[in-house]
């Protein structure tokens, strides 16, 4: 499974509190709820809970793109979440 692999290996290098953990951990949150929302298109409950997550994520995307910028690169391609932006 992805989650398993990619949390083992950030999980060996960093804390589980580390900024990398947490995105890879919102990001699996992410598509769980996403393919709920898909079966259930009315549960407006998940709905703002998704939106909530999708801010906390990108405002750790943004701190890490700040801060280090490889490693968000590096990140980014992993989870595949977007195209990266940053020259």
């Amino acid at each position: 499974m992805i989650k398993n692999s990619l949390i083992s290996g950030i999980s060996q290098q960093e804390n589980k509190g580390s900024v990398e953990f947490q995105i890879v951990n919102f990001t699996n949150k992410i598509r769980r709820l996403t393919s709920h929302l898909e079966l259930h298109k009315k549960d407006y409950l998940s709905q703002r809970g998704l939106r909530k997550i999708l801010g906390k994520r990108q405002r750790l995307l943004s701190y890490l793109a700040n801060k280090k910028k490889v490693r968000y690169k590096e990140l980014i391609t992993e989870l595949g979440i977007r195209e990266s932006k940053i020259r």
